[in-house]
C-alpha cells in the first residue's frame, strides 16, 4: 500500500482529532522515519529499547 496516499490520510486524521504530535520509530526503519519527515515530524530524542524494554532503538519524533 506505500505510496497510495492511506498511510498519509490516518496521519491527519489522527493528528486532526486526537491531536497527536509525538510519534515513535523504530531505528531500524529508515521508511517510517522518512514519511514522518516528510510530513513534518523531526527527531528529538532516541531511546536505546522500546517500551517492552526490547533492544529495539526508538527514535522519538515531534511535529513541528
Amino acid at each position: 500500500m506505500h505510496g497510495t496516499g492511506v498511510g498519509s490520510a490516518l496521519l491527519r486524521h489522527v493528528c486532526a482529532r486526537q491531536a497527536v504530535v509525538r510519534v515513535d520509530v523504530n531505528e531500524q526503519n529508515p521508511d517510517a522515519l522518512a514519511f514522518y519527515r516528510r510530513r513534518g515530524f523531526t527527531v528529538t530524542g532516541r531511546s536505546p529499547v522500546d517500551d517492552a524494554g526490547r533492544p529495539y532503538p526508538l527514535l522519538h519524533l515531534q511535529l513541528r
